[in-house]
């Protein structure tokens, strides 16, 4: 069922007796999740019972308590749906590296099976568990089309660097999901289950917002109903619609992939074999596909993803040359939290983030580099940016985040620009470019009404 070339091992033991236990993290979702089906492969070949777990850390790169919600909301979900399917579903709850090892022994699993996440956070939770565990522990790339590792061996410079090597694959990895089945093996009837979810969101730690009004619907079923208005209302248009903030123009895709309650490849998939408007369906697939792939590859390649050590030598070397220019606007971080700068544009762009907890796309670029402008070091730009970003956005806390931030702030997958203050080389952006492209006015008073 599942290409072999998405799943590779990471330690020496091998399989003697046990369910497989599928350590549920970045892929929150029941079906069209390639790390789960092999999870169920496993356990069908060897004739033993199948579990999924989750472990719950409380506290998360500075997530609020809506994104906690968020999340909960779906996993209440993929418990329901595996509950249908003989699958049983635990919850657990502290540092992972403790959690897990422990549920393994206590239920005497044979084999674990985790997604594929390129977050040195996260990796360190793996490693932590592969030191405690003495079963065979492999990783499944279920949320790129091509897997990470296969798509390129190294750090890419840019996109048109990782793109042929990507489309090159594609015909290999882009497929059709079977559907995971209800599974035949049952667990011991004294191991039980169950998870009291309304104790679990009174006891979330994520911090309160002044306005929690930003809340979406979760889970699998929700994240299809978006993805069929999309193609249906708003696809044809996508690539004269994408860039302008004043437009509902985009997907509304992003919570759902970064939680994982949506396959990229099922969208992927549905779109390309779809017969939209081809400038459209092939500007949103380089977005999908290319882009959030390169931005697996520069965080998994590049341990300083999240600071300036990250950025290429070319934008090291003129944000240090320009670090002494002279700023006429110089903001901290709760003045950038709260809205609190000269400029209208910029302040709504922070309102929309906090709000609605998803900025446009194209005004997070502007965001970014306006926090530079006013920043005294491109480091305490970097942090300011990423502390707001993890804070505020529903699909904070992901490489999409941390490599759009890096190319804002310090070129990475860009190239050299014209010099000037500031900046240097980096690739400057201005109120007046933008009022070339959208009705900034129009974005202000939306913002300001919303």
């Amino acid at each position: 069922m599942v290409n072999p070339k998405r799943i590779r091992k990471m330690n020496k033991p091998e399989y003697v007796s046990g369910p497989v236990v599928y350590w549920m993290s970045r892929d929150q979702r029941a079906g069209d999740n390639w790390a789960m089906l092999t999870c169920q492969e496993k356990a069908l070949e060897y004739r033993v019972p199948m579990v999924v777990v989750f472990c719950l850390v409380s506290e998360f790169l500075g997530a609020m308590r809506r994104q906690f919600l968020f999340m909960i909301e779906g996993l209440e979900k993929v418990d329901r749906r595996l509950e249908k399917l003989n699958i049983p579903f635990f919850l657990l709850r502290g540092r992972p590296e403790e959690q897990i090892p422990r549920f393994l022994s206590q239920i005497q699993a044979g084999m674990l099976i985790t997604d594929f996440d390129p977050l040195k956070i996260k990796r360190s939770w793996k490693e932590g568990v592969e030191r405690k565990i003495q079963i065979p522990l492999f990783e499944v790339d279920a949320h790129n089309v091509v897997p990470c590792w296969v798509a390129s061996e190294k750090q890419e410079w840019a996109a048109y660097t990782i793109r042929p090597k990507i489309h090159r694959r594609l015909f290999e990895f882009l497929e059709p999901f079977p559907e995971i089945q209800p599974h035949p093996f049952s667990l011991k009837k004294e191991i039980h289950s169950t998870s009291d979810w309304r104790a679990v969101i009174e006891d979330v730690k994520g911090k309160e917002m002044r306005d929690q009004r930003a809340h979406y619907k979760s889970g699998e079923d929700e994240a299809s109903r978006i993805l069929e208005r999309f193609i249906g209302e708003k696809l044809d248009h996508y690539s004269g619609d994408r860039n302008d903030p004043t437009k509902d123009g985009l997907s509304g895709l992003s919570p759902y992939l970064h939680f994982g309650q949506i396959s990229a490849q099922k969208i992927a998939y549905v779109i390309d074999n779809g017969d939209a408007e081809r400038a459209s369906k092939e500007a949103f697939l380089e977005e999908l596909i290319v882009r959030r792939e390169l931005s697996d590859n520069f965080c998994y390649y590049n341990k300083d993803y999240d600071t300036p050590n990250g950025f290429p030598d070319w934008a090291k070397k003129t944000l240090v040359e320009h670090q002494s220019d002279g700023r006429e606007h110089v903001y901290s971080l709760e003045q950038f939290e709260n809205a609190e700068t000269h400029e209208r544009l910029w302040n709504a762009c922070q309102m929309e983030m906090v709000k609605k907890g998803k900025m446009h796309g194209y005004m997070r670029m502007y965001w970014a580099k306006k926090i530079l402008e006013w920043s005294p070091t491109a480091e305490a730009a970097m942090e300011i940016a990423i502390a707001l970003n993890d804070r505020y956005e529903f699909d904070g806390r992901d490489p999409n985040g941390y490599t759009g931030i890096a190319w804002a702030i310090g070129g990475v997958h860009d190239r050299a620009w014209f010099q000037r203050p500031i900046f240097g080389k980096i690739r400057y952006m201005s109120e007046n470019g933008c009022r070339s492209k959208f009705d900034v006015d129009r974005y202000i008073q939306n913002m300001t009404e919303s």
